[in-house]
């Protein structure tokens, strides 16, 4: 009998057991990490973790775990990475607390120093110096001590020799010989061999920047000289090119400056209302913060949820004195990188202080979410979607990302050609009610395939975003929203550009770039750009349909290539300006579609199609139903486009203009995330002074 009882306790014990361990995976499993934890610690809220990689560890093999991440910040010593056997995971601020992940480390011990200056001296590692190429005080990014201070220096010349010229358009080594002018040589010459080591020459020049080291100075030519791959055809350094020098002892000179020697003393200039005896100072050590990696030929890393944490302090991806002319920057990393996940959260968070892109689902990522997050300082560009290639497999191509009520801004830090949001060969992904402001070229980025051959970047929807001060002067050849290639189903619509303004040609609002086709841009607030509201390069069957696109500078509206095929639909338009011309390009010759818009010129002047009235252009085959009237908004002079009159009404049933709110486009929720992504007024822009009389202008 005792037998047979001890028996069944045992078997009672064991099934008890069993069920509260099943309880434990269905319900799942909590831990904290605290830094004021111990990683011997067992994890519980009294008794928490100190790291992340810990907790994370501590949390495989539970379904559904929550890691809650205290208040402070944690200084990774290598990126979280979350794999297919962290599926399930979330990763959670605890309460209202706002953890922070930092790639970097703190910068103590300043001491005042000669002049304005204050040192301190970096420690270096177990094996090297620590050679950091940013810094962030007190929240800002602090700038390499450079010449000139403000705008650009000019090239003079430049002569390349090729050193090997591989196999590809562009030559695999060659040497530039860049010409300066004499007065901007003197700054170069007095320098010593070493300062020389660690000079960095920038570039600006049309789409794309340039960043070299010196190699040598030819002092009977006023030249530098710098090696790297070929310079491209189609974006060459030449003369004119805008250019400037930093990272020197001798160019640190204003407010807000800094510079790392060799002797690991680190120098600083601080601004007015900086205390260096209490400000917070941070430099990078990590290029990644968070990777999200399922196993390539395996399970995915799913259903993870990240909420309420901030990512800061990321190094860039790649030596800032070795970067090449990019378009869009698309060869950089981000810090927080995803590939072969799917149905990633990540909610209320920050990305800010990086080097790259914020943010990248690349390869082979599906159902993903960025919501409500906050994505800033960036040394490129803030979120990308697929990748540079088409996928050989349709099953291993990212799609259905959604990014929804974010702020994104403040980019192009480093690397100026980066985007504030770029879809590659992706198809399928929403883009809704995101803030992105203060990047030097293009806004949004749709698509990546030059021409007409197949691409993926299809479907893709783009609403109510509102998008602003893209260009800033700096580079060219850019759009509010800018889009390449083959793109059947993708719709834009609910927008509201402004504010794109080009160093040289083309700002534009919609930017149809090569290939572009089966686009619908419809109900889009486009006002205050440079070289128009609305431009194709060359594309098939796009229709631009119900938008108001208003006060370009040179241009309302632009195309510039003949093909034989339905180029473009023109209808229901309003468009409304005050300088410049209306349409530019060979329109009496493009196989185009416009009707029922209406024009108007708030200066009463008279309204000219390619020099014809309207009625002349009619009768040639174009704008059928289309008049000239003021459409009758609010206050045109306070960009209030909203419409003011019954006569307003009738002249837009007359040609079947449909009214939209535009006021819906940016972000929404409470009151303090509206706030944040309104805080910063921007100042007119200051447009830096025209080249010598000697010195051609490169864009």
């Amino acid at each position: 009998m005792i037998t047979f009882f001890m028996q069944s306790l045992s078997l009672n014990l064991t099934v008890l057991t069993m069920f509260l361990l099943s309880s434990l995976v269905a319900f799942g499993a909590e831990f904290h990490v605290s830094t004021q934890g111990d990683d011997a610690n067992s994890g519980t809220k009294d008794a928490p973790f100190a790291t992340l990689h810990r907790a994370r560890d501590a949390a495989r093999g539970h379904d559904k775990a929550t890691l809650f991440v205290h208040g402070g910040i944690y200084f990774l010593q290598e990126p979280l990475e979350l794999t297919a056997e962290d599926s399930g995971l979330t990763l959670k601020a605890f309460g209202k607390e706002r953890p922070i992940l930092s790639g970097g480390r703190p910068i103590r011990g300043w001491r005042q120093g000669e002049g304005d200056l204050w040192t301190t001296r970096i420690p270096r590692t177990a094996s090297a110096a620590w050679r950091f190429e940013q810094l962030f005080v007190n929240g800002r990014r602090a700038v390499p001590a450079r010449e000139p201070n403000q705008f650009y220096f000019y090239l003079k010349d430049v002569q390349e020799t090729i050193l090997e010229p591989g196999e590809g358009r562009v030559p695999e080594r060659a040497e530039q010989k860049l010409s300066l002018l004499p007065k901007d040589f003197e700054i170069l010459a007095k320098l010593s061999e070493e300062a020389l080591k660690d000079l960095r020459f920038v570039a600006y020049h049309k789409w794309d920047n340039t960043r070299r080291s010196i190699s040598r100075l030819d002092p009977e030519s006023h030249s530098l000289v710098i090696e790297g791959p070929g310079m491209k055809s189609w974006n060459p350094l030449r003369a004119g090119v805008r250019y400037f020098v930093e990272n020197f002892r001798e160019a640190l000179d204003s407010p807000g400056e800094w510079f790392l020697d060799h002797d690991d003393i680190l120098y600083y200039a601080p601004l007015p209302d900086e205390d260096m005896n209490t400000a917070e100072v941070f430099a990078p050590v990590l290029d990644r913060l968070l990777i999200l990696r399922g196993d390539p030929n395996g399970a995915y890393v799913e259903d993870v949820t990240i909420q309420g944490m901030s990512f800061r302090h990321a190094a860039s991806p790649s030596s800032v004195a070795d970067f090449g002319p990019v378009q869009a920057a698309a060869t950089l990393e981000a810090a927080v990188m995803a590939d072969r996940a799917r149905n990633i959260t990540i909610e209320d968070c920050e990305i800010g202080h990086v080097g790259g892109y914020g943010l990248w689902f690349r390869k082979d990522c599906r159902e993903c979410i960025l919501r409500k997050s906050l994505v800033h300082d960036l040394g490129a560009g803030g979120i990308r979607i697929g990748e540079n290639a088409q996928a050989k497999d349709q099953e291993e191509e990212t799609g259905r990302v959604v990014l929804d009520n974010n702020i994104i801004r403040h980019g192009g830090r480093i690397y100026p050609c980066a985007v504030g949001l770029w879809i590659g060969f992706s198809p399928d992904n929403r883009v809704s009610h995101n803030e992105i402001a203060d990047f030097f070229y293009t806004g949004i980025s749709v698509g990546w395939r030059w021409g007409y051959k197949e691409s993926s970047a299809k479907r893709n929807i783009i609403e109510f975003n509102h998008v602003h001060h893209i260009g800033q002067g700096a580079l060219s050849d850019m759009g509010g929203i800018y889009t390449l290639g083959p793109s059947e189903g993708t719709v834009v619509r609910n927008n509201v550009f402004h504010d794109v303004v080009a160093h040289g040609y083309g700002g534009w609002g919609l930017y149809t770039d090569e290939g572009s086709t089966g686009i619908l841009f419809e109900n889009n607030l486009v006002y205050n750009v440079k070289t128009g509201a609305f431009h194709q390069h060359y594309g098939r069957e796009n229709t631009l349909r119900n938008n108001i696109l208003a006060f370009s500078e040179l241009y309302q509206l632009q195309a510039t290539r003949v093909e034989e095929h339905l180029s473009f639909t023109l209808e229901n338009n309003i468009v409304v300006w005050d300088r410049g011309i209306l349409l530019q390009g060979p329109w009496d010759r493009m196989r185009h579609v416009s009707r029922n818009n209406c024009f108007w010129h708030t200066g009463n002047e008279p309204v000219a199609f390619m020099g014809k009235t309207l009625e002349q252009w009619q009768a040639a085959g174009n704008e059928e139903g289309s008049i000239i009237a003021d459409p009758g908004f609010v206050a045109l002079d306070r960009f209030d486009f909203r419409f003011s009159s019954k006569e307003s009404h009738s002249i837009l049933r007359q040609i079947g203009f449909t009214p939209f709110d535009s006021s819906k486009a940016g972000v929404y929720g409470d009151e303090d995330w509206i706030r944040l992504a309104r805080e910063i007024e921007y100042a007119p822009l200051q447009l830096p002074p025209p080249p010598p009389e000697d010195i051609p202008k490169a864009d």
